[in-house]
């Protein structure tokens, strides 16, 4: 009996250590497809959408129409914004339209890394001077622009298309 035992137990080892190659196996497969699904290209094509959708749609809530200053943004940034050194109404223009072109050109992927940097310098103001409570999410900002600023737009962009830009994949 106790060689049948032995024998059996012998046999669930070998079936749990199969089952587990084969847990490995598909795991490493899962991996590798995602590694080539996720090449660096469409990681850098996410954070550009990401970041532009959220400066582009702030840009908008500033304006009337396609590009007219709501009055409502003037007094917000003669209060509540309030940046020291620049002027209210150029510190609301150079924000709004900043705020429209920058992810036009992050979602071109065209100039990506002087877009990227103009809306991390815009991060910055706003976390120093503004909302500093706010870190988190400047931080998540900063996480989707400063790979934009590093490796460029990646392959699927004017910038590739143009020789403007290097990219790892």
């Amino acid at each position: 009996m106790m060689l049948h035992s032995q024998t059996r137990d012998a046999r669930v080892a070998r079936s749990s250590l199969a089952k587990q190659g084969g847990v490995a196996t598909l795991r490493a497969a899962v991996t590798e497809r995602l590694s080539r699904a996720l090449s660096p290209s469409m990681l850098l094509l996410v954070a550009r959408f990401g970041i532009a959708a959220t400066f582009f749609l702030s840009g908008r809530t500033k304006v009337t129409g396609l590009l007219t200053i709501k009055p409502s943004t003037y007094a917000l940034f003669s209060s509540e914004y309030a940046l020291p050194l620049i002027p209210p109404e150029l510190a609301a223009h150079l924000a709004t339209y900043a705020e429209h072109l920058c992810p036009i050109l992050l979602v071109l992927g065209l100039f990506t890394r002087s877009a990227a940097l103009v809306l991390l310098g815009m991060t910055a103001v706003i976390e120093i001077f503004v909302y500093p409570d706010a870190w988190p999410t400047h931080l998540t900002w900063a996480g989707l622009l400063l790979p934009l600023i590093a490796h460029g737009a990646g392959k699927w962009s004017f910038d590739h298309l143009l020789g403007r830009s290097r990219t790892a994949d």
